[in-house]
């Protein structure tokens, strides 16, 4: 039975991801993460009427160039939150608040 060269080796994912939890990182990054992927969770009309996003104390800030677009995420909020708490943790985003 041949023997690891290196025993405490480990994938390059793992390491970022310990990393990220040892330095706190992980909520910021999922938010980043989140932000960047806006268009898989409310598909491309709705992410191309999205003017801004923002987190603040994981609450989602969504602002919508269209009344229209803005009256149709309201109808799928938690439809797209529980994509997000799917994708990232509950604990990512607690509200999302269309404006």
């Amino acid at each position: 039975m041949a023997r690891a060269k290196h025993p405490h080796t480990q994938h390059v994912g793992e390491a970022i991801r310990d990393l990220l939890q040892a330095y706190h990182l992980k909520p910021r990054f999922d938010e980043a993460n989140l932000m960047a992927n806006w268009e898989k969770f409310v598909g491309k009309p709705m992410a191309r009427a999205t003017r801004k996003l923002a987190i603040r104390d994981r609450v989602l800030f969504v602002e919508l160039s269209s009344p229209a677009m803005k009256q149709d995420l309201s109808y799928h909020k938690a439809r797209v939150m529980a994509a997000i708490h799917q994708e990232y943790g509950s604990d990512t985003i607690t509200e999302i608040v269309l404006m």
